[in-house]
């Protein structure tokens, strides 16, 4: 499925050279919609920026850098004579924290505009959708000379000026992270539960159970984890009071997620989503803790802060995967949350499970000139399957949080510490939010029974 996604996003992209092996290229490609190849196309923009980042923070990358003749601080002499004048260029500009931020505030700016750009648009029918769903390369042209002007921004006060942006960006995105997270619960219990009630097979339900158990598992040791590094027989009341506090949340939400009232309005609902989002309010604990006074800190010094350590990549993985849910998946029926409508395409506007629709190129999208169907085809002629400019502010906002998670929610003018209390409250917040936003979505359907939530 993951190659059939890939061919879909590579079709725009590999039609926009025009040239005739293009076109070979494109015919071979599966059909798609519009709305899921473009947002494919714009999460692998993110992507792509974010692997450029992770190179700018390769460990030896500045020394390698030195070598170069055009540097000033280079350490090669002998072909310095050979540049012409006094060419000479700060290259400890391009790597490091602060080219992550430059890097990451030019395409920030770039999903701002569309944003704005995309406001009011109702239908593909709209002159701006050919913005939105077209000009792949002027458009990655854009954010590339966008990144290159981002350096030549002066340093003064820029870094700390773009943290505080970046430190409530990242917040605004973890909030519509959970949301995404919430709902992939309620669709993965939701298709499996399907298919058990269809089939009656046991395989279904020692699946259903093994993932259960093994989230709660995972969750359990995580917290056992944190007990043992994070906290101490003697102080750290405060790192010991989110782990017990954030532990009595979880049991009292898969509590709740059983109760009979929330049964008879959800009867798909139970532990397995209870089991996931355990599993991610622990890992924001522990991003939390790991923020938090180093003397409570037990892995203080295990690691170089300037290489990629767990914490770090594990963030990176989820917002992969968060990204990647938002540009492929439909909103959920079960999940309850109505924001999910602007994060993710409406049921039944982009095929089934929102991967690859062929139907919808009946109702949607008309037959190519010669009968041929076009591989790509506009399935948002009546009405758009998301919100356009919501979903560019999203990824503006995936952007800022991708920039703290690489720099460690770090000022890139101070010098490297493990602690953070800033960051540490916004991700601790951050996981009460999850558990309030997750147990509101059992306990509404029971309280507001008129009114319709799906």
């Amino acid at each position: 499925m993951g190659a059939v996604l890939g061919l879909c996003s590579a079709a725009q992209l590999a039609c926009c050279c025009g040239s005739t092996a293009c076109s070979l290229c494109c015919s071979a490609c599966p059909s798609c919609t519009n709305s899921t190849s473009s947002r494919l196309m714009y999460a692998l923009m993110l992507v792509l920026v974010t692997i450029v980042c992770c190179i700018t923070l390769a460990p030896g990358l500045h020394n390698e850098l030195q070598k170069l003749p055009f540097c000033t601080n280079a350490t090669d002499s002998t072909v310095t004579g050979l540049l012409p004048g006094n060419f000479k260029v700060d290259c400890d500009e391009a790597v490091g924290y602060l080219a992550v931020y430059r890097i990451t505030f030019a395409t920030c700016l770039f999903f701002l505009l569309m944003a704005l750009i995309m406001i009011g648009v109702k239908s593909s029918k709209d002159p701006r959708a050919g913005i939105q769903n077209g000009f792949w390369a002027i458009k990655y042209l854009l954010v590339i000379g966008g990144i290159i002007g981002a350096f030549f921004i002066p340093g003064g006060q820029f870094a700390s000026t773009w943290m505080v942006f970046g430190m409530i960006g990242g917040f605004c995105y973890i909030v519509i992270q959970l949301i995404l997270i919430i709902d992939f619960a309620h669709s993965w219990a939701e298709i499996w539960v399907s298919k058990y009630e269809e089939t009656e097979s046991k395989g279904w339900y020692a699946a259903l159970l093994i993932s259960m158990l093994t989230c709660f598992a995972l969750t359990l040791t995580g917290i056992v984890l944190l007990y043992v590094y994070y906290t101490k027989s003697n102080g750290c009341d405060l790192s010991k009071f989110f782990i017990s506090f954030n532990l009595i949340l979880v049991v009292v939400a898969s509590g709740v997620s059983i109760l009979p009232s929330v049964q008879e309005h959800q009867p798909r609902s139970g532990l397995l989503q209870s089991s996931v989002v355990s599993l991610y309010v622990m890992y924001l604990t522990w991003s939390a803790l790991s923020n938090a006074s180093k003397e409570c800190n037990g892995l203080t010094g295990t690691s170089d802060d300037s290489s990629f350590d767990k914490q770090r990549i594990i963030g990176l993985c989820i917002w992969v995967c968060s990204v990647l849910y938002s540009s492929i998946r439909t909103a959920s029926a079960s999940s309850k949350i109505t924001m999910s409508e602007h994060i993710l395409a409406k049921e039944g506007s982009t095929g089934q499970g929102g991967l690859i629709g062929n139907e919808e190129g009946a109702d949607g999208g008309e037959a190519g000139q010669g009968g041929n169907e076009p591989k790509v085809f506009d399935n948002e002629g009546d009405s758009v399957a998301y919100s356009w400019s919501f979903f560019h502010i999203m990824f503006a906002l995936a952007t800022l949080y991708v920039m703290m998670t690489l720099t460690n929610w770090f000022n890139p003018n101070s010098q490297l510490a493990n602690e953070n209390i800033a960051s540490m409250w916004v991700k601790i917040t951050s996981s009460w939010m999850c558990i309030g936003l997750y147990i509101w979505t059992l306990v509404a359907p029971a309280i507001f029974p008129d009114r319709e939530f799906n």
